[in-house]
C-alpha cells in the first residue's frame, strides 16, 4: 500500500568492498523460492537456504560455500527442477595452469565449462555435481522450464551460436542469423535475453549487440524431455538493452543501454513472416568462430520499422551523459544543466531546470482569466496521510467555477458554492463542512443541508480573507477587520 521496498532480512556476505572475490556480481534464485546463490567474478559462491518461521516471516540460513579456487565465473542461473534439490548452473573457466605457463599456450587452450551445483536440502551442503566443456565465447545462461512444461536444462548464449545443454542430453546447437552487411569474419554476440512462460508453452527472447531480437523455441519429442530442434527466428529490432523482460500480459520492457527505456506491446508472436529462421546444425566440425558460423547461418536485412512490437510507454533516461554545461544561458535567474545524452541516432540534448516535474492528468478550458484556485479534499487527513481531492474551486473577478475531481474533471452545479460571486477563500473545516468566503459574506456548506450564510452589513464588501480548519478572518472595505 505504501509503494515502498522494505528490508525484511539483511545478511552480510562481504566486508572488503567491491572486489572480484567478493560475492555480489551474480545472483540467482530457485524458481520455488527455496534458495538463492550469490556469486563473485572469481572463486566465491554462497548459497542461502530460505525458510519461514511460525509467523510466516522470512528467515535466511547461514551461507553454504560453493567456492572454486582459480576459476572465473561469467554467469549463473537457477534451474527449474520442480521440488527436487535446487540446482544452480554457472559458466566457469579455470586459470590455474594458464597462470603458471609463461608461454601463454595454456591460456589459449583453456576451456569454459558449464557447471551444475546441487544444494542437498537434507544434508544441508552444496556439491559440484556436473561439469562439461562449452564454447569459449559463452557468456550468458537462460534456464529452460522443467517439470511438466519442458525438459529443464539451460540455453547457452554466446557469439554466433545458441545451444541447449543439460545432463545426459546431447548438445543441440543452432547458428544465430546474421545481417547481410556484416563481414563474415565478424561475430554476432548475444548480450541479453529472457524466458517467457505460459500455462502450456514457453519461449525465449534474445537480443544481439546490434539490437536485433530473436525468438527461440524448442521442438520436443512426444515425451517432452528430449530436444529435437532449437529454432532461432528473427523477431524485430529495438535499441540495444542491458536487460529485457516480458510480462504476463504480453508487454516487453527494454532497459536501454542509452537514452530512454521503452515498454512495448507484443502485437504478434508468430514467426511466419520472419526474414530468417535458423535450425540446429549437426556438423560438429564447425567451430565457434564467425567464419564457420557464417557458412550455415541464414542472412537477412534488418527492418527499419517495427513489425511485431508497438511502443506503449517510455521512461526518460539521461544515460549516458557525454557532455554537460551549467549556466543561466536562458536568462531565467537560475542556472540550467545542458546535457548531451545517448549515442548514435538516439542522441539528444536535454535541458534540466531546478524544480519538480508536473504530470498533466486532465485539461479543462476556462471561461475567463482566473484570479485564484483552491483544492478541497473529501475529508480532513491525519498527519502524513494523503487525502483525495473532491473539488477544484476557481475564482474569477465576478464569478466562481467549481470542478469535481473523479475519473474526469468536469464542472458541477450542485456543489453548494455560490457561483455568482467571486471567491476570496475556500477551506475544508474540521467538522467536514466547507467554507466559502466571497465578496459579500461567508458561506458554510454541510453536505445535503441548506448552506448557512453570513453577510456583511450595509453595502460593505470583503476585500481580503484568510481561514484555516477552525478560524476565519476577513477585511472589509473601509479598514474594518472581523475575526
Amino acid at each position: 500500500e505504501t509503494s515502498e521496498l522494505k528490508s525484511v532480512h539483511s545478511e552480510t556476505f562481504g566486508k572488503t568492498g567491491c572486489r572480484r572475490i567478493v560475492p555480489g556480481q551474480y545472483l540467482a534464485a530457485d524458481p520455488n523460492g527455496r534458495a538463492l546463490m550469490i556469486g563473485a567474478i572469481e572463486k566465491q559462491k554462497l548459497v542461502y537456504v530460505m525458510n519461514r518461521d511460525a509467523s510466516s516471516r522470512l528467515t535466511i540460513s547461514s551461507p553454504l560455500e560453493a567456492h572454486k579456487a582459480q576459476a572465473i565465473c561469467f554467469n549463473i542461473c537457477a534451474l527449474d527442477v520442480s521440488f527436487e534439490n535446487p540446482i544452480f548452473s554457472a559458466i566457469e573457466i579455470e586459470y590455474g595452469e594458464a597462470d603458471q605457463d609463461p608461454t601463454g599456450e595454456e591460456a589459449q587452450s583453456a576451456e569454459k565449462h558449464l557447471v551444475y551445483y546441487q544444494l542437498d536440502l537434507g544434508l544441508n551442503h552444496v556439491t559440484r555435481m556436473w561439469s562439461n566443456p562449452i564454447s569459449r565465447t559463452a557468456s550468458f545462461l537462460l534456464p529452460v522450464p522443467g517439470d511438466t512444461l519442458g525438459p529443464g536444462g539451460v540455453i547457452v548464449c554466446g557469439e554466433n551460436w545458441v545451444a541447449y545443454r543439460h545432463m545426459d542430453h546431447p548438445e543441440v546447437r543452432t547458428p544465430v542469423p546474421r545481417r547481410k552487411n556484416i563481414p563474415f569474419q565478424r561475430g554476432v554476440l548475444i548480450t541479453t535475453g529472457t524466458v517467457h512462460r505460459a500455462k502450456d508453452m514457453f519461449f525465449f527472447m534474445l537480443q544481439s549487440e546490434f539490437g536485433d531480437l530473436f525468438k527461440v523455441t524448442l521442438e520436443l519429442e512426444a515425451g517432452g524431455k528430449t530436444v529435437l530442434d532449437l529454432v532461432v527466428a528473427v523477431f524485430d529490432t529495438i535499441p540495444v538493452a542491458s536487460s529485457i523482460k516480458i510480462t504476463r500480459r504480453g508487454l516487453l520492457f527494454c532497459a536501454s543501454e542509452s537514452s530512454n527505456h521503452i515498454l512495448f506491446t507484443i502485437s504478434d508472436l508468430s514467426t511466419d513472416k520472419s526474414p530468417a529462421i535458423s535450425h540446429r546444425c549437426d556438423n560438429m566440425d564447425l567451430g565457434d568462430h564467425a567464419q564457420d558460423a557464417a557458412t550455415v547461418a541464414p542472412t537477412y536485412n534488418p527492418s527499419s520499422t517495427l513489425n511485431n512490437l508497438i511502443p506503449s510507454d517510455e521512461i526518460e533516461s539521461l544515460n549516458p551523459i557525454t557532455s554537460m554545461l551549467v549556466g543561466d544561458y536562458a536568462k531565467e535567474g537560475n542556472p540550467q544543466l545542458y546535457c548531451l545524452c545517448g549515442q548514435g541516432p538516439r542522441s539528444t540534448m536535454r535541458i534540466l531546470r531546478h524544480g519538480l516535474a508536473v504530470s498533466e492528468i486532465a485539461v479543462s478550458d476556462l471561461p475567463g482569466r482566473p484570479s485564484a484556485v483552491w483544492s478541497i479534499p473529501d475529508r480532513m487527513q491525519a498527519p502524513g496521510e494523503m487525502a483525495t481531492t473532491k473539488y477544484i474551486v476557481v475564482g474569477f473577478t465576478n464569478s466562481t467555477l467549481v470542478l469535481s475531481v473523479g475519473d474526469t474533471v468536469e464542472e458541477v452545479a450542485s456543489s453548494g458554492f455560490l457561483t455568482a460571486a467571486p471567491t476570496l477563500e475556500a477551506q475544508l473545516l474540521a467538522n467536514g463542512s466547507t467554507l466559502q468566503i466571497h465578496t459579500n459574506g461567508l458561506r458554510v456548506i454541510s453536505g445535503e443541508r441548506t448552506p448557512q450564510e453570513w453577510r456583511t452589513s450595509g453595502r460593505k464588501t470583503i476585500e481580503k480573507a484568510c481561514a484555516n480548519s477552525r478560524q476565519a478572518v476577513v477585511a472589509l472595505a473601509g479598514g474594518e477587520i472581523i475575526y
